[in-house]
């Protein structure tokens, strides 16, 4: 699905290249028969509205949006296996479905960054496409309304996301839960974070034991179940431009 590219793109770091694609994007969007008359306005207008502002504001309104705190992470296994011992297996399981489907993975994205993982999907047959993104669909909905509680017109993307599942999801009851949650973006939270934690020298697992399951995203539906959810981001930067503009 060639607007499940988009909505990588969008959700990258703002670049040069791709505010010059935006006419390419809204031409992809309008032309977009997945998705629906609402949304395709939506993101048509998200697509002029962040391109019409100045490059560097964008990008320091981005920094501060998904790079500060972990609540908005682009990262999907932040969400699902924290810091664990799983997140790394997950993440080698992901990389593996990657290579047999014959996509290329570069070593400066981490496998589970959302960008990278709707890129990879956009590369797939419908049905497949749909599937993993059901896979996902609560976290991707728990970022929507994160994103809501602020005002913010990223909210779409996951929306549209969303909605291309084809999942049933109750959004009231996700709201309430992300209603009642501590901004993490604070400074007082971001410097709560880096205190230093207590460490147990006689314990030999560390202060938590972190047995691996191994399971993959596509493993279960379970382990991405939004009540799992803890909250890093990492950029995927500049794209190349005869590639977004060539979507």
């Amino acid at each position: 699905m060639l607007i499940l590219k988009v909505i990588s793109r969008l959700l990258d770091y703002p670049s040069a290249a791709l505010f010059a694609a935006a006419d390419e994007m809204v031409e992809v969007v309008k032309n977009s028969a997945e998705i629906s008359p609402e949304n395709r306005f939506k993101m048509s207008a998200f697509i002029e509205e962040l391109t019409a502002r100045d490059l560097y504001d964008a990008q320091e309104s981005y920094d501060l949006l998904f790079d500060r705190g972990r609540a908005l992470s682009l990262l999907l296994f932040e969400h699902v296996h924290g810091e664990s011992r799983d997140r790394g297996q997950a993440m080698v399981d992901l990389i593996s479905v990657y290579k047999t489907k014959g996509f290329d993975v570069s070593s400066e994205q981490l496998p589970d960054y959302i960008p990278l993982y709707l890129e990879f999907l956009s590369e797939q047959e419908a049905t497949y496409a749909q599937e993993w993104l059901g896979d996902v669909s609560h976290l991707l909905a728990m970022l929507a309304e994160r994103l809501k509680e602020r005002d913010c017109h990223y909210a779409v993307l996951f929306d549209t996301l969303v909605a291309l599942s084809g999942e049933e999801i109750d959004r009231t009851e996700i709201a309430e839960s992300v209603s009642k949650e501590e901004r993490d973006d604070t400074l007082e939270a971001i410097d709560k974070e880096w205190e230093d934690k207590e460490v147990l020298f006689d314990d030999p697992m560390g202060a938590e034991g972190c047995p691996s399951s191994g399971s993959g995203i596509h493993q279960s539906n379970k382990s991405l179940d939004p009540n799992n959810i803890q909250h890093v981001p990492l950029r995927w930067h500049d794209a190349d431009a005869a590639e977004v503009a060539g979507l």
